[in-house]
């Protein structure tokens, strides 16, 4: 790794105070950064700016009409490893603040490996409506409507054919001029892929890693690799906790419902999925984990369930009375006030009151905010229950139409009455799991609770191509994006290295060029169509 940097990977944490419980945006891991010594040029050894250096971009506020003007976009560079010719290897790190991700632009991370083995440079660009990056001071709808898909495609597509880099040479790197590759992760990793689609001749290649590619609006297969990988005995106890909780919700008695729910500190949230719903939460934990998470939050809320009397229980799980008293205690007495502090169960986890802050909050740098938007209207992911037949854990009762009432109780200007986002369109303008692009390549990991909506699900048979290979590991959400995972793992490091070569092999064919500007589809039928 750089000897110029030390670098800290943030520890997976509990989930803050949901208000209500909402799906968990697909993010990958954060990176932060200390610099312990000048980063210098490893051919020159000239030093070189540290790399939380700022820059900024002219942004277009809006693609099809340029006359709206500009916002800065925020961006951090490293060209430690760049001799000329070398690519451009660009990341942005989706749905949050990118400076948690500076580190990206070094080799403790797939987007540095790349640029240090092709002699390149690193850019880490934050996503319009994160961080800093905002055409407007608000996340108001009127604001927000110029937050779409295609908005954040042809940011990056811009930013390439337009940006004069800092560094020596900057001004002629553009594509044709130099080759640039596109990395990204989770969300990102499916704009990664999504731009590649939509302008084919800009990226030459690029690396999406658990890459949602596919827009599911009931995306209760998230649960699915969860429950899978698991301890069996706490995926027993439970799937035998959710069927006893679903047979008193279904049993309209209102006594026991409220019974029930009193066990678990929530007997006064008036909804009842969102009481069902918010057991969720400790469920969510499992996408924070890692090769090195230890005993993460995820494992203790298992041991509250499986070990009784310093005892573990066997694979079958203690059964359903004791997992159910054992759920609630934790609930009560452990995860409770990690997510609500001291606020009311109602206030905190069921009221959907506009007069609420996380619905009133129009300030930038409100990921959740601009997140929720982009669900709301394009992509969907609502986690929720299995269709009838399958193993749940989680109730029944948690249907997507319950998670679109958040659509409209924090988007109220947008939202008259709850409805589907338009995951469809989406599919079919981007590609989803249909999709074909050359020099692409994808990474996932089996253990994935996003598995379900990249290439590599088990709701489609996708084959690896020469052209747009997958490759598949053992690990989490985005583990194959830290360098160190894949020594820990050596199925991540295997996706790593697959990755690595694939680069290798598609960058000794580049040629210089004069690439083409599609003026019909920048401004075309994909930019506007899903617009309000």
């Amino acid at each position: 790794m750089l000897a110029a940097l030390s670098l800290l990977l943030l520890a997976p944490v509990a989930l803050a105070h949901l208000t209500p419980p909402r799906p968990l945006p697909p993010t990958i891991p954060r990176l932060s950064r200390a610099l312990s010594e000048p980063l210098v040029h490893v051919a020159t050894g000239e030093s070189l700016p540290s790399i939380d250096t700022v820059y900024t971009f002219d942004q277009l506020i809006d693609h099809t009409n340029p006359s709206l003007g500009t916002f800065k976009q925020r961006y951090w560079m490293n060209w430690e490893f760049y001799k000329p010719g070398g690519p451009i290897v660009l990341n942005t790190p989706g749905e949050e603040n990118a400076e948690d991700y500076i580190g990206y632009v070094t080799n403790d991370t797939i987007v540095g490996q790349i640029a240090q083995q092709e002699n390149g440079a690193s850019i880490v660009i934050e996503h319009r409506f994160f961080g800093l990056s905002n055409p407007y001071s608000n996340l108001t709808v009127a604001s927000l409507k110029y937050f779409t898909i295609q908005q954040s495609i042809d940011d990056l597509v811009h930013f390439a054919q337009t940006a004069k880099l800092p560094m020596p040479g900057g001004d002629a790197v553009q594509p044709g001029k130099a080759p640039w590759i596109l990395v990204g992760g989770s969300y990102s990793g499916a704009l990664t892929a999504f731009t590649m689609a939509n302008a084919p001749d800009v990226f030459y290649a690029g690396y999406a890693s658990s890459a949602v590619v596919e827009s599911i609006i009931d995306f209760w297969a998230y649960f699915e690799p969860i429950r899978q990988f698991m301890p069996a005995n706490c995926s027993a106890d439970v799937q035998a906790a959710i069927t006893y909780i679903d047979g008193v919700i279904n049993s309209k008695n209102a006594t026991a419902l409220h019974a029930l729910q009193s066990s678990f500190g929530m007997g006064n949230v008036s909804h009842v999925d969102d009481f069902a719903g918010s057991l969720r939460i400790h469920l969510w934990n499992w996408q924070s984990l890692a090769p090195d998470s230890g005993g993460a939050i995820f494992y203790d809320f298992c041991d509250a369930l499986e070990v009784k009397n310093n005892k573990s229980a066997p694979a079958s799980g203690w059964g359903t009375e004791y997992a159910v008293k054992a759920w609630g205690k934790y609930w009560k007495d452990t995860a409770y006030s990690d997510i609500c502090g001291d606020d009311d169960a109602e206030d905190c986890l069921g009221s959907y009151d506009l007069t609420d802050p996380y619905y009133t909050n129009v300030t930038i740098d409100n990921p959740d905010r601009s997140w929720t938007w982009l669900i709301c209207n394009e992509m969907g992911f609502f986690q929720d229950s299995p269709p009838v037949g399958k193993p749940a854990i989680v109730s029944r009762s948690v249907v997507p139409s319950g998670d679109e009432r958040q659509c409209q109780a924090m988007f109220p200007g947008a939202f008259s009455t709850p409805r589907d986002p338009t995951a469809t369109a989406t599919n079919a303008a981007y590609g989803g799991w249909n999709m074909k692009v050359d020099r692409l390549f994808f990474a996932n990991g089996k253990r994935d609770p996003w598995r379900f909506a990249t290439v590599s699900s088990d709701l489609v048979s996708i084959k690896s191509t020469t052209t747009m290979p997958i490759a598949e590991g053992n690990g989490f959400h985005c583990t194959d994006m830290i360098a160190d995972y894949g020594t820990m793992d050596p199925t991540v490091g295997a996706v790593q290295k697959a990755g690595l070569a694939n680069m290798k092999t598609w960058l000794a064919s580049w040629k210089p060029s004069t690439p083409k500007v599609d003026h019909a589809r920048r401004g075309g039928r994909f930019a506007r169509m899903n617009a309000l």
